[in-house]
């Protein structure tokens, strides 16, 4: 196994939506164990502690939640990317999955200085594929896949470096698509994978042909990686829980394989809320699939008691 230098970003971004406690993310990765178990794969890990939102003189929108703050944390994650990506592999704690709409940007903008393309992998329950102007819940952690495709309706956030075409996005585990979502998505060509598809197929077979797309442009792979992605029954903490979601094998089975095919250049970790889990279980459950992303081998896994 090729050793990486890894670098924790901590992202307690808590104004993608109205519910709050991913604010408390990072610090549950780290009392899991993120740094250990990655390290005692014999990776260097570095932890560069917490992202701060940047100010920015933005109104409050009487729709959108929180939008000064999602732009100052978009400003402030993508440099963050930026810099951590020149130096290893970074892995960002979140935080809400608004958060990717600065690590994208920002892994993308790296992708670009070296000459190469970035792919994104979701693996999510919801295709997070609305703009500014179609949610109804006004929440913008539903916004970061429109928001880095270049979809219209962002003009209050950064300019995009590079923008990310939507035939460069693979999504896995759909399960939650919002009828405008879907309408867009049906004009598009992203990769898309739903639950019954999985059921139907299993994961490996679309996860494969994702990967060798990216292979074949001698891409780099961003994934970004959210909680309900898992079925509630083994990853409970998260305020958007969808029924018939990933096994904690089939998780693990993609992990594997993304490890095996040596595209991934960053992760992000989101929409863990502490508040909700049942003793550690899903911040203890994510740090072991960052592990097998990493390079943790099916018999190396720990007994996990609760």
């Amino acid at each position: 196994m090729e050793l990486k230098n890894i670098i924790l970003v901590g992202a307690p971004m808590d104004a993608g939506k109205r519910r709050q406690g991913c604010r408390m993310g990072p610090d549950a990765y780290r009392v899991a164990g993120l740094e250990q178990a990655l390290s005692d794969l014999g990776h260097t890990v570095h932890d560069w502690g917490d992202v701060q939102a940047e100010s920015v003189d933005i109104p409050q929108h009487p729709h959108l939640f929180a939008l000064p703050e999602c732009v100052g944390w978009t400003q402030a994650l993508s440099k963050a990317a930026q810099d951590a990506a020149g130096q290893g592999i970074p892995i960002f704690m979140g935080g809400d999955h608004a958060l990717s709409m600065g690590t994208v940007a920002g892994m993308a903008a790296h992708a670009a200085r070296i000459d190469r393309r970035l792919f994104v992998l979701w693996l999510d329950a919801h295709s997070d594929f609305h703009t500014p102007d179609s949610t109804g819940s006004g929440n913008l952690h539903g916004t970061p896949v429109a928001y880095f495709t270049g979809r219209p309706g962002f003009e209050d956030f950064p300019p995009l470096p590079a923008v990310i075409p939507t035939d460069r996005v693979g999504m896995i585990g759909l399960r939650s698509v919002d009828p405008a979502e879907r309408a867009a998505l049906e004009q598009d060509r992203a990769m898309l994978a739903d639950m019954r598809s999985i059921d139907e197929n299993g994961i490996k077979a679309p996860l494969l042909a994702f990967l060798d797309r990216v292979r074949a442009e001698n891409a780099l792979l961003h994934v970004s990686l959210d909680v309900d992605f898992l079925d509630p029954a083994v990853a409970p903490a998260v305020g958007t829980t969808v029924p018939g979601g990933a096994t904690e094998r089939e998780a693990h089975l993609a992990m594997e394989l993304l490890h095996e095919s040596g595209l991934v250049c960053s992760l992000d970790l989101v929409e863990l809320n502490p508040f909700l889990d049942d003793r550690g279980r899903t911040a203890k459950l994510m740090v072991d699939l960052a592990a097998s992303l990493m390079g943790r081998r099916i018999f190396d896994r720990p007994t996990r008691s609760f």
